[in-house]
Order: structure tokens, then C-alpha cells, then sequence
């Protein structure tokens, strides 16, 4: 009852509030301003808040809210951990027989491990560059080629 009476008395005075707005020649900014007052009018005409009153008082109902939360909470997590680890197992088993292909393919292509610290890789030695126009891609093909690209 008393929720009703709140949004009724917001609506009149938000409908105030544009009459007085357009009065001053501000139509478009009235017209948004008697749309946001009839707003709190319509949810009290609909029912809409005596049902998130009677929510709102209702043990269920948070109890509800309370598993929805664990939910939420257990999906998020699962989804963490599953971004972690690199994706399903289907495609953890997809990434797993691409890597066997590459290392049939160019087996000294592979990457470092995370455990060892890497070795540094010998640079190619670099042909002498000329001064004209054509600049030096050797070092990126020795890097490709290192790839297997």
C-alpha cells in the first residue's frame, strides 16, 4: 500500500516537472521526463510492485536468490578454470594431435619448455647490407625457417 502511494505521488510529481518544462519551451527534454514519471505508474498498475514487495519480505524468495548466486558462483568458476587449462577435452585432444602433425612435419620446430630456462638461439650471421634501396631480410627468414613457415 504504502509502496503504491510513493509511486503514484513520483509520477505526479515527475508529471509536474515536465508541465513545467514545457512550459519553457523544452519539449523534447518534457516529453523524456513524463516518460520516466509514468514509468513508476505503470509497474504500480501492473502489479509489478506489489509482487517485488511481496519478494522482497519473503524468506523462499531469498533462499532462491541464494541458489541462484551459488549457480552463477559455480559457473563462473568452471569457466575459469576450463579457460585455464586451454578449453574442453575435445579440444585439448584436437590441439594435442595438431601438435604431433607439426612435429612430423618440422620436428625442430618446437617450442621451449616453461620449466627449463631456454637457450639463447645463435643469430644467423647477417649478409653485409647495400646501400641501396633493398633492405636485409635474412634475419626474419631464419626466424621463419626456425617456425617452420
Amino acid at each position: 500500500m504504502i509502496a503504491e502511494t510513493v509511486c503514484s505521488a513520483v509520477a505526479a510529481a515527475g508529471l509536474g516537472i515536465a508541465a513545467v518544462t514545457a512550459y519553457r519551451k523544452r519539449f523534447l527534454s518534457a516529453a523524456r521526463i513524463a516518460a520516466y514519471s509514468l514509468v513508476p505508474l505503470g509497474l504500480v498498475m501492473t502489479g509489478a510492485v506489489g509482487w517485488v514487495a511481496d519478494t522482497a519480505f519473503s524468506p523462499t524468495a531469498w533462499a532462491g536468490f541464494v541458489v541462484l548466486a551459488g549457480a552463477w558462483a559455480l559457473f563462473a568458476t568452471t569457466r575459469a578454470v576450463e579457460r585455464r587449462r586451454g578449453g574442453t577435452r575435445k579440444e585439448r585432444r584436437a590441439a594435442a594431435r595438431a601438435a604431433r602433425a607439426d612435429d612430423a612435419v618440422a620436428p625442430a620446430a618446437s617450442a621451449p619448455s616453461l620449466g627449463q630456462p631456454s637457450r639463447p638461439a645463435s643469430r644467423p650471421a647477417a649478409a653485409p647490407r647495400t646501400t641501396g634501396g633493398s633492405e636485409d631480410f635474412s634475419d626474419i627468414e631464419a626466424i621463419l625457417k626456425k617456425h617452420g613457415i
